[in-house]
């Protein structure tokens, strides 16, 4: 599935995301008398709704956040150096398969 390079998020996990936004956007187009003392200048004008906006100021946030946990990655690497990690096989099953059925809707 790919990626957008803007987000990080697949389509998916985009359309997702932005189900319930709404995005508007109007043209106001001169009346014929305006438009003969001046060129076609159609005025374009975007209004984001409130849901829009949040979405937008999460991604921003998002954005600012490392990508990797460098103390978790520390705890792991030293709990499988001792011999202390332990792998449930029966919750990554149960985690894929929610994933799986997520993606699928």
């Amino acid at each position: 599935m790919p990626i957008n390079n803007v987000t990080g998020f697949s389509s998916t996990q985009s359309q997702r995301a932005t189900e319930g936004c709404k995005v508007e956007v109007s043209r106001s187009e001169p009346n014929v008398q305006q438009q003969e003392t001046r060129s076609s200048s159609a005025a374009d004008t975007v209004s984001l709704t409130d849901t829009a906006a949040r979405l937008q100021k999460l991604e921003n946030t998002i954005a600012q956040l490392p990508v990797v946990d460098t103390q978790r990655v520390e705890d792991l690497r030293n709990a499988i150096a001792s011999g202390e990690y332990e792998v449930d096989a029966e919750r990554i099953a149960d985690k894929m398969l929610k994933f799986d059925a997520e993606l699928n809707g």
